[in-house]
């Protein structure tokens, strides 16, 4: 790679501190770009190895970056690229004139090496690309902790840095491109493999509910599903037990596999509600069926205790990380994804809740409804970037109060619109038994105890039908059926679980 040798001239201030003045040239070489623009002019074929990660924008001199372009378009378009078909091209453009006209051309075929090192030619200018790149990063982090985006505090501008590298790391040289379609039937057909060797009706990750298991078939990587209820439904216990059954069944498989496979897969949970360790006490409250109530107040005995104890030694070993930072904005979490993603591999993401999300750093959006639209369609492209499902948690408005039947609709939807739209499922958590309790009979609205006792039995025959009850509705799902899940629901211990229909009676299944 041609540098110029670093110059640095050193300087004392007045105060006596020092400042250091240092001035390079931005990593390059020129004679790779000219020995790959020359080979690809001789011979077209080579343009194959290095289509797939090399653009015109990747050279540092903006002239060779041009030539480059357009020799693509005429291989791409079946076209003879050499200094006489582009001599059309460039002729009267003046894009040649800085560095000789249309002599540069043919300058460039005594420039070609060889065409067999075409492609280390192309990784050279990119790795260039890619160091420009980051002192680009390095500069716009200083400047801006220097006071050049004031609306950016301290914390921002870490996530904005973090955000930049990131996006610098996992790109490789394309903004996407098409699948053949015979890749997509090879992935499909993989896809009913798994299913067909697995038992049950899961193919993608389990949620430890079966009937949820059956709607749905499992958590599917790039799905943006929605969870949301009105407060007290439930939502943070029913998508805490998804997560941690995930996470065991992701222990499991690991657990399983063969030696020498390696294995990585965990469950993320950006808890924006609740701290890490309310979270872990819920999770511990669950498996060791001890109030959570009990546990906060210190009245636990030393049965109790030990049991603490063993479960904890247990659940230690889950593939299970929590963050809990508040109003975490979209590009933070992203960036946090990836680096977990890189590091530990990630299998689900789950979002509690997304009202209290900010957008990416450096946004403004005009309205709360256009905030939320961002914060969803990132959501989105979180889980199909990563290919991961992502659960993100979301409050209902409070129209649901002023109806009869309280069972949410999706026009109960905080910004409804968005929210729906972006969504591969949509689910609703509901218990009765919340609203039952607030409509206990009161023996003054009666003018009769008769009539009293009547309203007083019928209330408990719902009550003990509702008791210990949950429905999660699953009202949109782009890719299955719709209907309506019946869970058992614990309340003492914040625990969701399969109801036992058939033994049980009670509600039929949908």
């Amino acid at each position: 790679m041609n540098q110029i040798d670093t110059t640095q001239t050193e300087s004392r201030a007045g105060d006596g501190s020092l400042l250091g003045l240092t001035q390079r040239q931005p990593p390059a070489n020129m004679q790779a770009e000219q020995a790959l623009l020359g080979a690809l002019l001789t011979n077209n074929r080579a343009y194959e190895r290095v289509s797939d990660f090399l653009t015109g924008a990747h050279f540092a001199d903006a002239v060779n970056g041009r030539i480059f372009d357009a020799i693509a378009r005429r291989i791409e378009a079946g076209q003879l690229a050499d200094p006489v078909t582009l001599r059309g091209e460039f002729e009267h453009s003046g894009v040649l004139e800085p560095v000789g006209g249309m002599a540069y051309l043919a300058r460039l075929l005594t420039a070609m090496v060889g065409i067999i090192n075409a492609g280390d030619y192309g990784r050279v200018i990119h790795d260039a690309w890619v160091r420009r790149q980051l002192i680009e990063i390095g500069e716009e982090v200083v400047n801006n902790a220097f006071g050049a985006r004031p609306e950016l505090d301290g914390v921002d501008q870490i996530a904005a840095g973090e955000e930049a590298l990131f996006r610098l790391a996992t790109d490789k040289g394309q903004d996407g491109g098409f699948t053949s379609f015979d890749r997509a039937l090879a992935d499909a057909l993989d896809v009913a493999e798994k299913a067909f060797h697995r038992t049950g009706d899961v193919v993608g990750l389990t949620t430890g509910l079966r009937d949820m298991d059956k709607k749905t078939g499992g958590l599917h990587p790039s799905d943006l599903l929605i969870l949301a209820g009105r407060p007290a439904m439930g939502k943070t216990a029913l998508a805490t037990k998804i997560a941690f059954s995930a996470a065991r069944a992701l222990m499991r498989e690991a657990q399983e596999a063969p030696p020498g496979t390696q294995t990585k897969g965990s469950v993320a949970i950006f808890s924006l509600e609740m701290s890490a360790e309310q979270l872990a006490t819920r999770i511990l409250s669950e498996q060791a069926s001890v109030s959570g109530e009990r546990i906060r107040r210190g009245e636990i005995g030393q049965r109790e205790f030990d049991r603490f104890v063993q479960v904890t030694r247990e659940l230690a070993q889950l593939p299970l990380h929590i963050d809990d930072t508040p109003a975490i904005s979209l590009s933070a979490m992203r960036t946090r994804c990836r680096r977990l993603a890189r590091t530990k591999g990630l299998s689900l993401v789950v979002v509690d809740y997304l009202q209290l999300m900010r957008p990416s750093v450096g946004t403004r959006p005009e309205s709360r409804v256009l905030e939320i639209s961002m914060i969803t369609q990132g959501l989105k492209a979180i889980a199909k970037e990563l290919s991961v499902p992502v659960i993100a948690l979301s409050q209902l408005s409070r129209q649901v109060e002023s109806r009869e039947d309280k069972r949410p609709m999706l026009s109960d939807l905080r910004e409804s619109g968005s929210i729906e739209q972006d969504a591969d499922a949509v689910m609703f958590v509901y218990r009765d038994q919340y609203y039952l309790q607030q409509r206990q009979p009161k023996e003054t609205a009666y003018d009769s105890t008769e009539k009293y006792q009547t309203a007083l039995e019928d209330w408990q025959r719902k009550m003990d039908l509702a008791h210990n009850r949950a429905e999660l509705i699953l009202e949109k799902q782009r890719h299955g059926p719709t209907g309506t899940v019946h869970l058992f629901f614990e309340g003492e211990f914040t625990r969701f679980g399969d109801l036992d229909l058939v033994h049980e009676g009670g509600y039929p299944p949908s």
